[in-house]
């Protein structure tokens, strides 16, 4: 029984990483913040680069100019890079204040040793055993499970049709769904798609700023309006309310094992395209957060980079 406990508790550890650490998913999962984080923060490093070295690319135009070069004449090259600079200045409406970068770094270390020692290896093995599609229906188990907190923050910022929309989803998923290992709620037939809904976006929404940035130990990126996140989704999530508690950590573990083994590559991709893994992940991480708020106060989504669809 020790030797169980012990294992249990290893499990619960290196799983919890998962929640917010270097793989950079949040409490549940949420597989398209993986994708839109490596995105941004590759496209913030390469602006960064651009600026400081005082160097532009016009994509297409077959031209490169050096600062003060003078004039290319090529109109397009004129256009790109304005449009560039419009929207690193939209970038920077996104930043975060990072008073306690020592700390934050510090913690971002760990976190990064933690996933490749530990985190990664767990996934990979499992993914071994475990066809993708059964792990994808434990994810949809999982976050069809998650909907009390999409509902109630639905409801909360005042969005009826989103709750509606939340409590329809789960209603199909869970009867037809075979309760919720199926998605047949984000078929083309009935094409309800799953709002992302939680008490940091429900905050911004009214206005509270994100404060500044914290990088938790096992937890990850994170702010002060965000912290405020974990703690409402923790009592808003079924899962906590398992006793007694290892059961609680040992479903917890097999949930964050399972979601990281399907987004193993994510963390690594964003890693090897940044100058600063640490500056890019901040900066990627308010961005994003950022952007929901303004998507769930209904202001029009900023355009992308070219050649990004």
């Amino acid at each position: 029984m020790k030797r169980l406990s012990f294992l249990t508790l290893l499990m619960a550890f290196l799983a919890a990483a998962c929640a917010h650490s270097p793989s950079l998913s949040l409490s549940l999962p949420t597989a398209p913040f993986q994708a839109e984080l490596v995105m941004v923060g590759s496209n913030t490093e390469q602006r960064t680069l651009t600026k400081s070295s005082g160097v532009s690319v016009a994509s297409g135009s077959g031209s490169v100019d050096a600062e003060g070069s003078g004039k290319s004449g090529n109109e397009g090259a004129e256009i790109e890079e304005k449009a560039a600079d419009e929207e690193v200045g939209e970038e920077e409406k996104a930043t975060i204040a990072d008073p306690l970068e020592p700390f934050n770094r510090a913690m971002y270390h760990f976190n990064d040793k933690l996933y490749f020692w530990a985190l990664k290896p767990v996934a990979r093995g499992y993914s071994l055993v475990v066809p993708e599609p059964a792990r994808v229906s434990v994810k949809n188990f999982f976050s069809n499970l998650a909907f009390p907190i999409r509902f109630v923050n639905c409801l909360l910022q005042a969005d009826f049709g989103c709750a509606g929309r939340e409590l329809g989803r789960f209603a199909v998923n869970t009867i037809w769904g075979v309760g919720g290992l199926l998605d047949p709620a984000s078929s083309e037939q009935l094409n309800i798609p799953k709002r992302e809904a939680d008490l940091d976006q429900t905050l911004g929404v009214y206005g509270l700023g994100q404060g500044f940035y914290i990088v938790w130990p096992i937890l990850g990126p994170s702010s002060v309006r965000d912290t405020s996140r974990i703690v409402g989704d923790f009592f808003l999530y079924p899962v906590s309310y398992i006793t007694p508690w290892y059961d609680w950590l040992a479903v917890r573990a097999y949930e964050e094992v399972n979601d990281t083994s399907l987004r193993i590559g994510d963390y690594e991709s964003l890693k090897e395209a940044a100058i600063d893994p640490y500056v890019a992940i901040r900066d990627a991480y308010s961005q994003y957060r950022q952007k929901k708020v303004e998507e769930r106060r209904g202001k029009p989504e900023p355009p992308k980079p070219a050649g990004v669809r």
